[in-house]
């Protein structure tokens, strides 16, 4: 295989960037795990006190992560999101205002391998959401796996991040005053499998616990598309019947949590690694679904709902989808 070499003349500006992205996919990736590791060298060190302090501190604060968690602004804020976000770049497409009186749900397509969109939309200050909706404080749900990870929850909650538990969406959803904004990746760990370059297979059809969790909050749902998040990564072939696809799935049942074999670039070469590539990424923040609040919600409701935002959701697609590059014949697939 040739290895094509980045130019030596590369912008300083490019490099920063390279930089910012790298420490994002190792946050990713591996910094749970280190976190994990330097819990056990503390432990295995004999470090006591500090291990007995945090261990009493993650009983404390055990539930955070559903209770609307630990944002910093001084994190959202650092320097690297700005780099981060010009690396692909990522831009936000606002189509409609929200109203911050209410609650919104938004549901975010597709997922993509590593859901860049998502977080440098909703999870640093440097896409303008504030500025686009003010009013609105968005809270990006993820695995609550992830925050049983000593020393790394205290770092994905400072972003914003918080737990998909249904406990969790509805704290989001409950605040009388309104002005929050819960972010889904209704897809899920099953849809990243399906991330490869040009597909447009969207997992939607039987995931109805955002709408019911919707209905019994009143919360107003949105659509949003990120157009070019399924470009960022190859994958491995992994075809539904393949040997590799029923290995995934089934790591997936057992772990919680999917493991798509990607690869893009690298850092001083653009023919393999696990970096992105530069791909430019819109997320397009549909318009707002009213939503009349229902206590106990019947199923003919619920699908009633489930269906008009499929339609939303379709339409969004259908609009913009020439202005970001997808060919006037192609269409979302549900399944």
């Amino acid at each position: 295989m040739k290895v094509e070499f980045a130019p030596l003349n590369i912008p300083l500006a490019r490099r920063i960037q390279t930089l910012a992205v790298v420490q994002w996919v190792f946050s990713f990736l591996l910094l749970a795990q280190c976190c994990v590791g330097l819990f056990l060298l503390l432990v295995l060190a004999r470090f006591w006190l500090l291990v007995a302090l945090y261990v009493l501190w993650l009983y404390l604060d055990w539930e955070t992560p559903q209770t609307g968690g630990r944002r910093c602004e001084w994190v959202r804020n650092w320097t690297v999101w700005r780099h981060f976000k010009d690396y692909f770049p990522i831009k936000i497409i606002k189509t409609a205002d929200l109203d911050p009186q209410h609650n919104y749900l938004l549901g975010f397509h597709p997922h993509g391998v590593l859901v860049a969109g998502a977080f440098g939309n909703f999870c640093t200050n440097y896409t303008g959401f504030k500025e686009l909706f003010p009013g609105l404080t968005p809270y990006l749900h993820i695995l609550p796996f992830w925050f049983r990870c000593p020393f790394f929850r205290e770092y994905v909650m400072c972003v914003g991040l918080v737990s998909a538990s249904k406990k969790s969406v509805t704290h989001v959803l409950s605040r009388q005053e309104g002005g929050n904004a819960a972010i889904i990746v209704i897809g899920g760990a099953e849809e990243s499998l399906d991330a490869h370059p040009g597909n447009l297979t969207l997992h939607i059809l039987k995931r109805k616990g955002f709408i019911k969790v919707a209905l019994k909050r009143g919360a107003h749902l949105v659509p949003v598309f990120s157009f070019g998040e399924n470009e960022l990564f190859f994958q491995v072939p992994n075809p539904k019947g393949s040997l590799l696809r029923a290995v995934q799935e089934r790591l997936q049942k057992i772990m919680g949590f999917a493991l798509p074999l990607f690869h893009a670039r690298g850092i001083f070469q653009y023919s393999f690694g696990l970096l992105p590539f530069r791909k430019p990424i819109h997320t397009v923040v549909g318009k707002p679904i009213p939503v009349v609040q229902t206590s106990n919600p019947t199923q003919e409701e619920i699908e009633k709902l489930h269906q008009k935002y499929l339609n939303a959701l379709q339409d969004l697609f259908e609009e913009n989808k020439e202005k970001y590059g997808i060919p006037e014949h192609k269409s979302l697939i549900f399944t």
